[in-house]
């Protein structure tokens, strides 16, 4: 699996929200990981939501898929209501 990002916006989430867009990768390894559509973000083209685990905890990964690479839009820890919809895996 490939990823790639914006390097300004990496850059900015890192200082909004905390998350390398790096760490925010390692949710696609998560087996319990949850994709869902994002149509209120998909002006364009097709956004998605992940919510998986990473080593520091549960983060919500916003993506695109392009071509063969997954490209990250943000990325920040999970609230505790997406942690529940984690895991109760719904």
């Amino acid at each position: 699996m490939e990823f790639e990002w914006n390097p300004e916006k990496a850059a900015l989430n890192l200082q909004k929200h905390s998350v390398l867009f790096t760490e925010a990768a390692t949710v696609f390894n998560d087996p319990l990981s949850t994709t869902f559509p994002d149509p209120d973000h998909s002006v364009g083209e097709s956004r998605y939501v992940i919510i998986g685990l990473s080593r520091f905890g549960q983060l919500v990964v916003s993506h695109t898929d392009r071509g063969e690479k997954i490209r990250i839009i943000s990325a920040r820890k999970a609230t505790r209501q997406e942690q529940r919809f984690y895991e109760e895996g719904i």
